[in-house]
């Protein structure tokens, strides 16, 4: 038996039991999708706050707020998501206090306007946290299916073991490394997935904090809006 030829990465995969080699492919298929995640989430969280840091800007340098509006609402405008809960917003203000005339109770036209803006907050986080599940299930769970098909490869080469007269480092060696490779790839596939989980979580909380931020600026704003 050659030792190092059977111990091989390839010669190893390519060798493994049905049921490891399985687990392996599951595996791979977990860290791609987590990588295609990573990537896409990573964008947009970064598209995100460098929109949100534009309309931050563009909100307090002054500028009408009926014009923000009619920009906001204006069809040929790619909206951003801090300026769709200032539509929200908005919009729900205008409305009210369009219906009711000269008859105006200011604070059921502030709490109208904040329950707009709650709402498209929460669809704007809900776009946000999406895929995030994903990570997490993928990071807490990609370790024990390695775990699974190492105890299976394990199990399978002290098997074979049976059938040989003496039982040597060299023929058992390749069972075990094969089975050991699916705990790599298991970890291969939880490390990145949960540092990323992790780090997207903290910059999707700092962008909820800005947003909740702006809707009481906001608010407060409109408190004083005749």
């Amino acid at each position: 038996m050659n030792v190092s030829g059977d111990l091989s990465i390839l010669s190893l995969v390519t060798q493994a039991t049905l049921v490891v080699q399985v687990i392996m492919v599951l595996l791979l298929l977990i860290s791609l999708a987590s990588w295609t995640s990573i990537f896409s989430k990573g964008l947009a969280i970064r598209r995100t706050r460098r929109e949100t840091e534009a309309f931050e800007r563009r909100f307090w340098s002054g500028s009408d707020l009926n014009n923000l509006y009619q920009t906001a609402t204006n069809s040929h405008h790619k909206t951003v998501a801090l300026e769709r809960i200032f539509e929200a917003g908005m919009g729900e203000f205008l409305k009210l206090r369009g219906s009711r005339g000269t008859d105006v109770d200011r604070q059921a036209l502030l709490e109208g306007a904040q329950r707009a803006m709650r709402a498209g907050y929460q669809r704007e986080m809900d776009g946000l946290e999406s895929r995030l599940a994903f990570l997490a299930s993928a990071g807490s769970v990609s370790p024990y299916i390695g775990l699974f098909g190492t105890v299976w490869g394990i199990m399978h080469a002290f098997t074979n073991l049976s059938s040989l007269q003496q039982a040597t480092l060299a023929s058992v060696a390749p069972g075990i490394a094969e089975a050991l490779i699916a705990t790599a790839i298991g970890l291969f596939a939880a490390i990145p997935a949960v540092v990323a989980y992790n780090r997207f979580a903290h910059d999707i909380d700092r962008l909820a904090n800005r947003f909740e931020t702006f809707i009481e600026e906001f608010s407060n704003i409109l408190q004083r809006v005749r």
